[in-house]
């Protein structure tokens, strides 16, 4: 278990319940936590948009579903320069409003991503007296030849962790622009 933040006793239910992978000899795993200063609405409106990931996603420049945005649609993803790809096909595997909880798949790309799913969850949580949000995500993937586990997890776990810490700013920052508005008696 890895991340940005600490792990804790609140965050190893839901680890449990929602982010147990069973790798493979030739697959690494992992699973990192981020705590965000804004409601969970604020958070779920953004992790949810399997269309939108450039909302909060800083390496996709563009997206474009084939489907109704239903589990089985297939999106199309433009990456940014600087990364090793410029595409990648994902499929929706679990949107779930309720528990909120969103599964994907990579179903291909020119990366060296093979056999990647994740898992991302969204949950309520006190932060310094005030709403905030607990973000867990896990993954599991291939180990491209060449590579070792530790090489090919500590990469996926940085990309995941500037989409996370991507995910608080825009989230903290719709939070703030919320708390800001008038109140209408």
């Amino acid at each position: 278990m890895n991340g940005g933040d600490a792990c804790g006793a609140m965050e190893t239910p839901y680890i449990g319940m929602h982010h147990r992978h069973e790798p493979r000899e030739n697959q690494c795993t992992s699973v990192l936590v981020k705590h965000i200063k804004a409601p969970v609405h604020l958070v779920w409106s953004l992790v949810r948009r399997f269309d939108q990931p450039q909302k909060y996603k800083p390496f996709v420049s563009r997206c474009e579903v084939n489907g109704d945005f239903a589990i089985g649609s297939v999106r199309e993803v433009n990456v940014k320069s600087g990364l090793p790809a410029t595409t990648s096909t994902e499929r929706l595997e679990l949107l779930d409003d309720e528990e909120h909880i969103l599964g994907i798949r990579i179903v291909g790309g020119d990366h060296r991503l093979r056999n990647y799913s994740s898992v991302i969850t969204v949950h309520p949580e006190v932060i310094d007296g005030r709403p905030g949000t607990l973000v867990i995500e896990s993954f599991m993937v291939d180990v491209p030849d060449g590579n070792t586990k530790d090489e090919t997890c500590y990469f996926v776990q940085a990309l995941i962790m500037c989409n996370l810490k991507s995910l608080a700013e825009v989230s903290e920052r719709m939070a703030v622009q919320d708390r800001t508005e008038p109140i209408n008696y």
